[in-house]
């Protein structure tokens, strides 16, 4: 039985390179299932995940599903894990505090499968003490947290905070499943 994997893709600028995870995830008879926050849609457009997953890629809580279902639940139930990438800090913060207000953050409370998170921010904000704790909070709750890559980041700056290289998500990915 083929396998499901739930990609939540947020607010950051490494939000254009999970095209190539989620290609590489469908060539590998995976089966993707892309939900993008509001801030996710302002760097990629849904229409290439939809295209690539021949899913619908769910971006609003409030969307009125094509069959009735409460959709976060549904979704939520289908899932084997969920991958938030990239992970902003923003995000982060949803989730170790527990918000839910939007369709991704509350998917991610419905969810009783594996969680990865895939942290991807500027050098400041991800050494910043209030980040470094709501990553302890996501681990001590059994959450798998990749370490970011240093190297040159988007604003120009060179340091920790890149995204992992996409082959090492994958294989990440492969390894909990």
């Amino acid at each position: 039985m083929a396998k499901t994997v739930g990609v939540g893709i947020t607010g950051g600028i490494a939000a254009y390179k999970i095209v190539d995870l989620v290609s590489k995830l469908k060539k590998d008879d995976l089966d993707v299932v892309v939900m993008m926050t509001k801030g996710a849609c302002q760097f990629i457009n849904p229409l290439t995940f939809r295209s690539l997953t021949g899913r619908e890629v769910v971006t609003d809580l409030w969307a009125k599903p094509r069959e009735y279902k409460v959709q976060h639940m549904s979704i939520a139930q289908q899932i084997d894990l969920l991958v938030i990438v990239p992970a902003t800090a923003n995000f982060i913060a949803k989730m170790a505090m527990g918000l839910a207000n939007d369709f991704l953050s509350t998917l991610v409370l419905a969810n009783t499968a594996s969680v990865l998170v895939v942290p991807s921010m500027n050098t400041n904000m991800y050494k910043n003490q209030i980040v470094q704790e709501n990553i302890r909070t996501l681990l001590s709750c059994g959450y798998h947290v990749m370490e970011p890559d240093s190297g040159l980041l988007a604003n120009g700056e060179i340091g920790k905070g890149r995204l992992p290289g996409i082959e090492n998500i994958y294989q990440e990915i492969i390894e909990i499943l």
